[in-house]
């Protein structure tokens, strides 16, 4: 997955979602009760490893924030600061330094998320492979590979659209649908 894509998407989940700790947003503000989340817990040791693995996969933290900044600034365009320059204010103002401030809260979700899919001893393997010059270097290229490969699922898509449209169109009017689905 793109590190872009994906810091940028985790961006807007951090600005967009309520306050997650009671108390910081006025009550009369606060969105209605949501059922609570799962807790996820993990043994210490596989704990500490996942963290290792998280920490050692996302490379550099400056790199990664500035790799949501331009992201960033589209979501203030959403948002309604459609003027370029003024949402660029904003997220440097505002959104990169929260954003940054609360990082850690962000690795500390993600590494509980990978102790809870992997192993103490698979984690410590992967954080052993991260270690090595191949790890490093994979963490270097990601952003390209992550780009690479996106383009290549884009292109891959466009090659099989025609042959989707026309499997979809046959697949409708098979279930009498004809007229949901658009022929062009």
């Amino acid at each position: 997955m793109r590190q872009e894509m994906l810091s940028g998407l985790l961006g807007l989940g951090l600005l967009c979602a309520p306050a997650l700790v009671a108390g910081t947003v006025p009550a009369s503000a606060q969105a209605p009760a949501q059922p609570a989340a799962p807790v996820v817990t993990a043994d210490p040791e596989r704990l500490a490893a996942a963290r290792e693995v998280v920490a050692a996969a996302q490379g550099d933290r400056a790199a990664v924030l500035a790799a949501m900044k331009a992201p960033m600034a589209g979501v203030m365009q959403q948002m309604g600061l459609t003027d370029p320059k003024k949402a660029q204010v904003m997220v440097d103002e505002v959104v990169m330094p929260t954003l940054s401030e609360n990082y850690d809260d962000l690795l500390a979700i993600q590494a509980l998320s990978f102790a809870s899919v992997l192993s103490k001893e698979d984690l410590k393997a992967v954080a052993g492979f991260y270690a090595t010059p191949a790890g490093k270097n994979l963490v270097k290229a990601q952003p390209q590979l992550s780009q690479a490969m996106l383009t290549g699922m884009q292109q891959w898509m466009g090659t099989l659209l025609p042959q989707l449209k026309e499997k979809v169109e046959k697949a409708a009017a098979a279930h009498g649908w004809s007229n949901e689905v658009k022929r062009r």
